[in-house]
């Protein structure tokens, strides 16, 4: 099988991924036009549902793949990129 072509990108944590940023970053996946997925620790969830990012249980350090596809998929990894990055 050919290597994905789907935008993918790994960021380090700031912070711990709980339930306040977690839900910012379900709202905003819900808002794109394309499907966003969040991979930590060998599993993937997908970036709209709460309670499966929390289920990752992603701390500060950590390291998590965001991976989009769809239209506009290079966008929407940029996006929910700089909203990891700046959690608290």
């Amino acid at each position: 099988m050919p290597p994905s072509s789907d935008p993918t990108l790994d960021i380090v944590l700031p912070a711990h991924l709980h339930a306040r940023p977690a839900g910012r970053l379900a709202r905003a996946a819900a808002e794109l036009g394309c499907r966003l997925e969040i991979t930590h620790d060998g599993r993937t969830v997908d970036a709209t549902g709460i309670l499966g990012i929390l289920g990752l249980g992603a701390t500060a350090g950590a390291t998590v793949t965001i991976r989009a596809t769809g239209d506009g998929a290079q966008q929407a990894v940029d996006d929910i990129a700089q909203l990891l990055r700046s959690i608290d």
